[in-house]
């Protein structure tokens, strides 16, 4: 979780913070589509990929000569799909003041996916808080909570 304080244009003093989502939550417009086997599909499929790996290392003939390269396609090939994985998984951005002198408490908060995206959203969430004392715009993920 990286939170940051910033002074609004308006006085007030917001906390801005992102942290990762490690398990994407259920919404109605993307639910069917978060529907997975669980984690022992992910088992399995995992432990057999593993198997058949060692069964072709094991039952090389002797003389046979496996280059470098093909070591390494083989690694990038099995680091590929965890480190997307993790790349885009999803980030909540909370943007959240406990008011001024005469104006309201407010608490905003939005998801984006991907770490890049959510540093981006991050700098114009604080330039928007600086400029014109409102974490939202046209095309912000965030939206206040009541």
């Amino acid at each position: 979780m990286q939170a940051r304080t910033v002074a609004g244009a308006d006085g007030r003093t917001w906390s801005v913070r992102r942290n990762i989502e490690w398990k994407t939550p259920a919404t109605g417009d993307e639910f069917e589509h978060d529907v997975d086997g669980g984690r022992g599909a992910v088992l399995l499929i995992l432990s057999a990929l593993f198997l058949f790996w060692v069964v072709l290392i094991i039952w090389k003939p002797p003389l046979v000569h496996i280059p470098w390269y093909l070591w390494l396609i083989a690694v990038v090939i099995l680091l590929f799909f965890p480190v997307r994985w993790i790349m885009r998984r999803p980030w909540t951005l909370v943007a959240e003041t406990s008011g001024g002198y005469d104006l309201p408490a407010e608490h905003w908060t939005g998801m984006v996916r991907g770490r890049g995206r959510a540093k981006e959203e991050m700098r114009v969430l604080v330039r928007s808080l600086r400029t014109r004392a409102t974490p939202g715009h046209a095309d912000s993920p965030l939206h206040p909570v009541n």
